[in-house]
């Protein structure tokens, strides 16, 4: 039988929201269906802070940089709810993040025809041309599937979250839980970690809050012109035809692009309000360069030991939280048996076309397509919103040319 869809998208995040979009936008009929285990759309909830701002500009929304006169632009959201002027006389290319979320979710709720919540998926299998799989109480077909299943919280080895130990992901969803807290300590020397002591230092006014990280300061993020060449779409075919030993050069050249780097203007109000308490004489938030979080118990007992001279501050922490980031979903454990099919490389890394279609054998027919899990073959924007837009206008029109091979051969047939 012919599967039903032409692409199912697992997981409902930014990247399969922005597919949806170019689904609802394509010229053609396209058959799409969206799973999501959560009941509503969401994306970071736990660190939309107040205050935050995004750190990639508006211009790089679900559409722009795919189709610039998109009903679904961050600019038309902005005229819909009412304040395209006034983010205009703000003169400014970055948006809060609540205020982004919400776009979103303007967004989502566009195309909700196209998904199904509360729809956790399980037994994939591979079948004819396509797969077959359970989506909640739903058996569904599919010809391609395109999984954008995020990112999992990093925690280091031997640590657990609990009711004193958590990840930043579950910063606001948890701080009403802490009753008047004295001593706070958070792990980590990216933006997450620089945040979360900045909020728990406004947030509990008698608290101590204890900032942990192993460089000997919080280091830029380098956002400069040419520097932001890296998340530009030409800078993915660069990346992807480049010899191995260029890609670990790249990544490592623009590490400070993303990965453990605070903005610029957060460091400096970080380095204010220490250097203000020393003049006031009163000091509650202690920034411990140089070290570690160690001997650490489920019940917020820890030491602060210095890596430089082995010092050891014992506290006894209300909250611990670990702002130490996160890996790519694992794709292989969703796709379950259908992983053996999947072709590696030699350091056992998915192999990955550059449509983002995993290289599978030959009895798997039917495309699978990743959104995320793809830096080692398409660079540093394989997680990150800067290339989102394109990236999905890349996927479907791949999707739509097999589903078109695919329906032109068993005519081809007929004629021979």
């Amino acid at each position: 039988m012919e599967p039903v869809l032409d692409l199912a998208g697992i997981g409902f995040g930014p990247s399969n929201l922005a597919l949806a979009i170019a689904v609802e936008e394509h010229e053609l009929p396209v058959r799409a269906r969206f799973f999501e285990r959560q009941q509503r759309f969401g994306w970071h909830r736990g660190m939309l802070l107040e205050d935050a701002t995004m750190q990639v500009s508006f211009l790089k929304d679900l559409v722009t940089l795919r189709n610039p006169t998109s009903g679904f632009s961050f600019l038309c959201y902005l005229r819909d709810r009412g304040r395209l002027i006034d983010f205009v006389n703000h003169k400014n290319l970055f948006p809060l993040r609540k205020e982004f979320h919400d776009y979103f979710e303007w967004a989502a709720e566009r195309v909700e025809h196209h998904v199904s919540y509360d729809a956790e998926v399980s037994q994939v299998r591979a079948t004819g041309d396509g797969f077959e799989f359970t989506a909640g109480n739903q058996q569904v077909r599919t010809r391609n599937l395109v999984l954008a299943t995020g990112l999992e919280a990093n925690l280091p080895d031997g640590i657990e979250a609990g009711e004193r130990i958590w990840h930043n992901k579950d910063l606001l969803t948890r701080v009403d839980t802490l009753d008047d807290p004295r001593q706070v300590v958070v792990v980590g020397a990216g933006q997450s970690a620089a945040e979360a002591v900045a909020f728990f230092h406004d947030r509990f006014p008698e608290a101590e809050v204890h900032g942990v990280f192993a460089r000997y300061g919080y280091s830029p993020a380098d956002d400069s012109s040419f520097a932001n060449r890296i998340f530009d779409p030409a800078a993915v075919d660069d990346f992807y035809s480049a010899p191995e030993d260029v890609k670990t050069r790249l990544m490592g050249y623009h590490a400070n692009t993303n990965y453990g780097v605070v903005d610029g203007d957060l460091i400096e109000e970080l380095y204010r309000r220490v250097y203000r308490e020393k003049v006031v004489g009163r000091q509650r938030l202690l920034l411990h360069n140089t070290s570690r979080l160690t001997d650490v118990t489920a019940d917020g007992k820890c030491v602060v030991e210095s890596l430089a001279d082995g010092g050891q501050l014992p506290i006894d922490a209300d909250v611990i939280v670990y702002a130490t980031g996160y890996r790519p979903a694992n794709p292989a454990r969703l796709l379950g048996d259908l992983g053996r099919h999947c072709e590696r490389d030699e350091r056992g890394r998915l192999r990955v076309t550059r449509d983002y279609r995993l290289v599978t054998d030959d009895t798997v027919r039917g495309g699978i397509y990743l959104q995320g899990g793809t830096e080692h073959t398409h660079g540093i924007t394989s997680s990150l919103l800067s290339n989102t837009a394109v990236r999905v206008g890349e996927i479907l029109d791949s999707v739509l040319r097999r589903v078109a091979q695919q329906q032109a051969e068993p005519k081809l047939q007929a004629v021979k």
